[in-house]
């Protein structure tokens, strides 16, 4: 079987488990890195002897992160369970890349109002909702127009990682800035239902099971992309949401421009939210709700990073 037959396959059995279009192009691009490492032989041909060839690899010689190499043994472990239906043994022999524990960056509360006064139009917006509401970066560009909870000062985040939901507040500041997006959503939304289009991609079974939910108003994105693009699941076309890259390269520049000598990323946001959070003297419970956070101990790394010196001790040298 061609590779391209393989992927399809794939593709197919990984939409029938409702995974995300990034978890698709994720798997399938290191499916066919793993075809490519062995000469182009067929999968079905292989075993955990090659996956375990490939994985040690990719930490021996490639020297990926500890979760790169994760994300590439999730995703030929999918290939054989799920598409080839083998059951591969557990993979004792894989060299793992070693993991690095690293303090997550975070800005004070001047440099977040610095970066922010950088941004423009849309991004000003979207960077105020990531610092202001603890959001990840594609939660904030998923947001659909009925997670948006004026009257109780809050925003529903849907299907967040881990496929799980949770509430966190809306920030008063950002209200009048998010109805005049929600306006200019709105126009763009009534120029595609004119021109015969409108709909947007619905999760899972609500496509089937509501045919015209596509095209109501509360089912669609609160950023939409400027132009409307074909549906790589469907070949359908639809106004899909903004994408996270351009607010990637927005941040980059503005963290540039506001003279801040600290790798942040959109990310640093969010951490910069959970950590001003508990500098304010909310409890860690409080965080990890807001935060979408499984485990307490995932909320307890920004601890370490409050602005009270190193792990809140006084230097003998400070001392009267």
């Amino acid at each position: 079987m061609a590779p391209v037959l393989l992927l399809d396959r794939v593709r197919e059995r990984i939409r029938l488990k409702h995974y995300s279009i990034r978890t698709e192009q994720a798997y399938c691009d290191w499916i066919r890195r793993y075809v490519l490492f062995h000469g182009k032989r067929h999968p079905s041909g292989l075993g955990a002897a090659e996956v375990e060839a490939f994985l040690t690899s990719l930490a021996v010689q490639g020297k990926v992160a500890a979760s790169t190499q994760n994300q590439a043994k999730s995703a030929l472990l999918f290939l054989y369970k799920e598409v080839l239906g083998t059951e591969l043994p557990w993979l004792d022999g894989v060299q793992q890349a070693k993991a690095t524990k690293r303090l997550p960056v975070v800005l004070t509360r001047d440099e977040v109002a610095r970066v922010l006064a950088r941004l423009e139009g849309v991004h000003r917006l979207i960077g105020g909702l990531l610092y202001g509401t603890g959001l990840r970066i594609m939660e904030a560009m998923r947001l659909r127009v009925k997670d948006v909870e004026f009257a109780r000062r809050e925003i529903l985040v849907r299907d967040g990682k881990g496929s799980k939901d949770r509430v966190t507040m809306l920030p008063v500041r950002l209200v009048a800035a998010l109805r005049e997006q929600l306006a200019h959503a709105r126009e763009i939304h009534r120029v595609d239902l004119d021109e015969g289009f409108g709909a947007v991609w619905l999760p899972f079974a609500l496509a089937r099971k509501y045919p015209g939910a596509a095209r109501e108003w509360a089912w669609q994105y609160v950023f939409p992309a400027d132009t409307r693009s074909v549906d790589p699941r469907d070949g359908d076309v639809r106004r899909h949401h903004l994408s996270d890259q351009s607010f990637q390269r927005a941040m980059k520049n503005a963290v540039r421009g506001a003279g801040i000598a600290k790798p942040a990323t959109p990310h640093t946001l969010r951490h910069s939210f959970a950590t001003h959070l508990l500098e304010s003297g909310y409890d860690i419970r409080t965080v990890q709700e807001l935060l979408g956070h499984q485990d307490v101990s995932t909320t307890m790394v920004y601890t370490h990073v409050l602005n009270r010196g190193g792990r809140g001790v006084v230097s003998p040298f400070d001392r009267d």
